[in-house]
């Protein structure tokens, strides 16, 4: 194992994970390696929603864009990406996922320090690997990746998720809502129906859109729909069970467009999702609902929200497609997402 010295690092390259909602977990891991390697330049691998989401960070220096579906597909693409990698010198590779392809595509490039989870049968591909403890539940996932740097002492004090928006960006997004009949001084009340994973994370269109009426009644709100391409339908269910007293965005926002509509909403309804995850890095209140995933490792982490949830004998089952009745999220009802989302906004007027 070659020691860490951080005189030595002057080029970190940091393997971030694919999906949305894991990258804005680790953005706590981010900030302990800028604060470990103060003076290195840091650059993130990402895929391209990824490294959208990852611009005009605190933390990072350069966004690479990891196409694993075109030029970086395959055998070929990996070499390519390798090549690439190997050009720029990096003097140690931090991989956050646990994908094998991650420490293989490491090694080709002849980066000197591999650090990981030793998972997967990457073990040999690393210098310093990290001992990996599967299905570990004891600790968010934000708390695993630090726990995983600081195997190796790359530490730092902070422990909260971080994103930015340009001031542009936020000004983009007023004139998109201002279209929408929403102006800067109304209480915008969020809702994401959708979830990239699979239908088993998903709650009931007709229950969010039953959720957001009452609750844009009693709270003087207007409201916007977020979700992506695939979620459009079910979010046009909910604009027509509403009569159209909404601003439905789904389908209609880039990564940079949706951090910066969800940055602007004052209380925000979801899904165990990406926009979850970038609305409790916003500080975002907001209200969880949660059915087949862990809510132990993957809850909004941040002081101002709340997970709704029914014990059932067959969750977490982690699946992306409910075998059996669904009953993880059939037997949340309305009522428990109104009490929650009442609470939590009391709180806010203490």
């Amino acid at each position: 194992m070659i020691a860490l010295d951080s005189a030595q690092i002057r080029n970190v390259l940091v393997r971030a994970t694919n999906w949305i909602g894991d990258a804005v977990m680790h953005t706590p891991a981010l900030g302990a390696i800028r604060e470990t390697f103060p003076a290195a330049r840091i650059t993130v691998l990402a895929t391209p929603l990824v490294g959208e989401l990852l611009e005009l960070h605190d933390f990072v220096d350069e966004v690479l864009i990891y196409d694993r579906k075109g030029a970086h597909a395959g055998l070929p693409g990996k070499l390519r990406l390798a090549a690439l990698l190997a050009a720029r010198r990096y003097d140690l590779a931090i991989l956050l996922p646990n994908a094998f392809d991650a420490a293989l595509v490491a090694w080709l490039a002849r980066i000197p320090r591999r650090m990981g989870n030793a998972s997967d049968g990457r073990a040999l591909l690393l210098t310093h690997p990290v001992p990996y403890r599967k299905g570990a539940a004891d600790c968010h996932q934000s708390e695993n990746y630090l726990r995983m740097l600081s195997h190796h002492g790359i530490l730092g004090a902070g422990t909260n998720l971080l994103l930015r928006t340009g001031a542009a960006e936020d000004a983009e997004m007023a004139q998109t809502l201002g279209r929408g009949g929403i102006a800067p001084g109304d209480f915008l009340l969020g809702i994401n129906p959708g979830a990239t994973f699979g239908s088993a994370k998903r709650w009931y269109p007709d229950r969010f859109a039953e959720v957001a009426g009452v609750l844009c009644a009693e709270w003087g709100a207007r409201l916007v729909i977020t979700g992506g391409p695939a979620e459009t339908a079910m979010a046009l269910r909910i604009e027509q069970a509403l009569g159209g007293e909404c601003c439905n965005l789904a389908g209609k926002t880039s990564v940079r467009q949706l951090m910066a509509l969800i940055k602007r909403c004052n209380f925000f309804i979801t899904n165990d999702s990406g926009p979850m995850h970038i609305a409790a890095a916003f500080r975002v209140p907001l209200v969880a609902v949660f059915g087949s995933t862990d809510h132990r490792t993957t809850y909004p982490y941040a002081a101002r929200a709340t997970v709704v949830r029914r014990e059932t004998d067959c969750a977490p089952c982690l699946k992306r497609e409910c075998p059996t009745d669904h009953r993880c999220m059939g037997r949340v009802s309305v009522e428990d997402v109104l009490d929650a989302a009442r609470k939590l906004k009391d709180q806010e007027t203490i």
